[in-house]
């Protein structure tokens, strides 16, 4: 076994190549002779497979004479064997190494298979790009939003979707919705901005101290693109609140009168016809300085129920608007004289109809207290119980029949006339606009901040909530506070 696998592996470095000897013809077996080694060239080729065959037959001949050494050796020749075949054949039992397979990426190499990753199809040997663990054609690899091809050195990504620097600034980076430009950072680097609790308009934080105009009923700021009516008292009017306003005196009498309804539906009839006059800022401060009763008042006030006898400038006849200005207003001193508690219901002119009719809920409440003998009232009861009724009102107001809050409004009223709701008093129902204009305003009430109006509210709501509105106001002249 051990020459058959010296035979197959062929001769060592240095070692000269043997042959098997050959006996000449007609000499002894003992005389022996080397043939010279012919070249390779004159060599007749020799089949490998018969030197194989013939290899393997010896061996096996030579295994059938020596058994007992076959056993003692086979596994090492065996092994031996293998070898030498499988280095006899040039056969590698392991694949080649390849120094670069770890590092061989994910995606087809440079060989022509590269997939485009916006329109799928092969790219070939043409130019391309390489991002976001794809390829891409360069006409492919487009802005989600303009669509056209992303050609700067940088974008944006958010998620898995590219855009070029400026669209997603236009898209995503805020607006100021007063000047319309980008609003800008602040020392830290963050963009800071101010936003309405409510409307949820946001502007630069600069806008509230460079004098930019306010609507003096929705508090909306003035947009650049767009003029606000000037009331000529430093008040200005937005387009949408200016839609409503009510801006004389006759003009407000049936919503005045209807608010007086609803009372009446609710069994708290006012049975004194007391005057109610539109005026100007000026004229409502002046009412309120001679007011001898009655300090607490909002820091902008916008209506005032009067006990005092005293000479009023009241509003005659609408002015004409133009140039977002209002021309012509025409007014006329009244003289009011006392004959009950209560001298007279003013407003403040040039507000929509709701925030109008949520004053007089309040100032008639103001007047209903004084007349149905409660007295010496805190102001954080007086104030809050009459913000419960302009809340109420405006609620019957927005809101559907079957979404109202039914209990307060009409637990005081007697059995017979509880179910009464008066209708809407503009005819037709309300605007989308002006329903959103009427949650503002309830939104205003439900979150002030001050002492009397803001806590006297929600504590006065809460125990109409649970005790309703007749054992809440039977409780408040018992014992001059709110049931707990």
């Amino acid at each position: 076994m051990k020459w058959l696998c010296a035979f197959l592996k062929g001769p060592r470095d240095g070692e000269p190549s043997r042959r098997r000897p050959r006996v000449t013809a007609g000499e002894e077996t003992t005389t022996l002779w080397e043939e010279p080694v012919r070249p390779k060239k004159e060599e007749p080729p020799r089949n490998n497979n018969e030197e194989l065959d013939h290899a393997l037959a010896l061996s096996l001949a030579e295994d059938a004479k020596n058994p007992k050494e076959q056993n003692h050796d086979k596994g090492e020749n065996d092994e031996e064997f293998a070898r030498a075949i499988q280095d006899s054949l040039n056969m590698n039992p392991y694949k080649p190494y390849n120094p670069y397979s770890s590092y061989a990426p994910s995606q087809p190499r440079s060989t022509g298979c590269r997939v485009c990753g916006g329109c799928k199809h092969e790219i070939g040997h043409g130019h391309y790009l390489s991002c976001m663990g794809m390829y891409w054609h360069p006409q492919c690899f487009r802005c989600s939003s303009c669509r056209h091809p992303i050609r700067e050195t940088e974008f944006t990504l958010l998620g898995a979707d590219p855009y070029h620097k400026l669209c997603y600034k236009e898209l995503h980076h805020p607006k100021c919705d007063v000047c319309l430009q980008f609003i800008p950072t602040n020392r830290t680097g963050l963009i800071e901005y101010r936003a309405h609790p409510f409307w949820g308009q946001k502007y630069c934080p600069i806008h509230e101290h460079d004098r930019t105009p306010r609507c003096c009923s929705c508090e909306k700021m003035e947009p650049r693109n767009t003029k606000y009516m000037s009331l000529g008292d430093g008040r200005s009017l937005c387009m949408e609140c200016l839609d409503s306003a009510i801006m004389d005196t006759g003009e407000c009498q049936p919503l005045y009168h209807s608010i007086r309804d609803y009372y009446e539906g609710m069994n708290m009839k006012l049975d004194q016809q007391i005057p109610m006059l539109l005026v100007e800022r000026q004229a409502l401060n002046e009412a309120m300085e001679g007011e001898s009763k009655g300090p607490h008042h909002m820091p902008e006030t916008r209506g005032l129920c009067l006990s005092e006898e005293q000479t009023v400038s009241s509003i005659l006849r609408r002015p004409r608007i133009g140039r977002n200005r209002l021309f012509d207003m025409r007014t006329q001193p009244q003289k009011l004289t006392r004959r009950c508690e209560v001298t007279a219901i003013l407003v403040l002119y040039g507000l929509p109809r709701l925030l109008t009719g949520s004053i007089l809920a309040h100032e008639l409440m103001h007047g209903w207290l004084r007349l149905k003998g409660y007295r010496n009232l805190t102001v954080e009861v007086e104030e809050g119980i009459c913000q419960v009724m302009s809340y109420l009102w405006l609620e019957s107001e927005i809101l559907p029949a079957t979404s109202r809050h039914t209990q307060p409004s009409t637990s005081y009223a007697s059995s017979s006339s509880s179910s009464y709701r008066p209708p809407p008093s503009k005819k037709g129902g309300i605007s989308h606009t002006e329903k959103k204009l009427g949650g503002f305003f309830m939104h205003q009430i439900a979150n002030d901040t001050s002492t009397a109006y803001g806590d006297g509210f929600r504590t006065a709501y809460a125990a109409v909530n649970k005790y309703g509105l007749r054992q809440t106001l039977s409780h408040i002249r018992l014992t001059g506070g709110f049931p707990v």
